[in-house]
């Protein structure tokens, strides 16, 4: 059984995602967390509640590249806890959309019907 370090460490394509969003700039970085966030209508409320518990415990507090800015704690912490086949289909979208740079035209709603 391998070890994996971080969340995403497990699927190769959330990995993806996450390097690729972590290199991307700042305006990219905001407009992937604006994309990720909408992904909050397909979470359960008591998971919800979780995420708020984890941005308090890790703003300006953490290591991780994200924990300074706590949009994008919420953001990566709702895919964090996102069923597995939201996560594949906001990772594919995150790869495509940051690697062409046209996330204000993705639709999150579509993620649901891609499992």
């Amino acid at each position: 059984m391998t070890d994996h370090r971080r969340w995403y460490d497990r699927d190769p394509l959330l990995q993806e995602a996450m390097e690729l969003l972590c290199l991307s700039p700042d305006d990219s970085k905001d407009m992937a967390a604006e994309y990720i966030l909408k992904l909050q209508d397909q979470v359960a409320a008591d998971v919800i509640e979780r995420v708020y518990e984890t941005i308090t415990k890790f703003q300006d507090k953490g290591n991780r590249w994200y924990d300074n800015d706590p949009v994008m704690i919420k953001a990566v912490e709702l895919l964090r806890v996102a069923p597995p086949h939201v996560q594949r289909a906001a990772a594919k979208k995150l790869i495509h959309v940051l690697t062409r740079d046209d996330l204000k035209e993705s639709n999150p709603d579509q993620i649901s019907e891609e499992k």
